[in-house]
């Protein structure tokens, strides 16, 4: 019953971390209505295993990787500064989809380089890994942290992300079929400027 309950606060965790609405809900909005459900859940897939690294690591206490993240923020900022701003930008210029010769042409290693940079993303925000420190402040286990306990963590905050990933996913794929090409396209540029915002904003916190 102890592993249920903390499973379940550890699930709680992750969809509390992935629900709000920010650059990565944009990335996975907008790679939802352009390339299908199937990209869209590739990058909720990376953020999740992302915010599973970082479940692992505040549940552990690890005070070391907490230190480095912290002491070399600003660089880390910069990174995801510039690579949201190159996203952004290229999302904005981005042709329509009914432009393109094949758009199911490359799909796999369309869905694994989505999943590489969503992971790439959430692993250089150190926002993430102070908010996972402060929600598993309670829920560190007061002895030894045994190896079933850090699996069972880690699963948790997995399944709680992926589950938010899931529902969006599913969500925005039911309303792209009723978007005809403009409308997406129209999407597109205007997640691209948000892209883009989001990027400059990072690179202003690196400053």
């Amino acid at each position: 019953m102890a592993g249920v309950g903390l499973f379940l606060t550890a699930a709680g965790v992750g969809l509390a971390v992935a629900a709000p609405v920010g650059p990565m809900g944009m990335l996975c909005i907008r790679r939802t209505l352009t390339d299908g459900p199937r990209a869209g859940l590739a990058i909720g897939f990376g953020i999740a295993s992302g915010d599973a690294l970082y479940g692992l690591v505040a549940a552990l206490g690890m005070v070391s990787i907490s230190q480095f993240m912290l002491a070399y923020d600003r660089p880390l900022h910069l990174v995801a500064g510039l690579f949201l701003l190159y996203i952004g930008v290229r999302t904005f210029m981005q042709k329509p989809v009914s432009d393109t010769a094949n758009p199911g042409e490359g799909v796999s290693a369309s869905a694994a380089r989505a999943y590489a940079s969503s992971l790439l993303l959430t692993l250089t925000n150190p926002q993430t890994i102070i908010m996972f420190a402060a929600l598993f402040a309670t829920l560190a286990p007061r002895g030894p942290f045994s190896t079933s306990i850090a699996l069972t963590t880690v699963s948790g905050v997995f399944c709680g992300s992926i589950a938010w990933w899931c529902f969006l996913v599913a969500v925005i794929s039911g309303a792209r079929h009723a978007l005809g090409a403009k409308m997406r396209h129209l999407i597109d540029r205007v997640a691209g400027l948000t892209l883009a915002a989001f990027g400059v904003a990072e690179i202003r916190r690196a400053a």
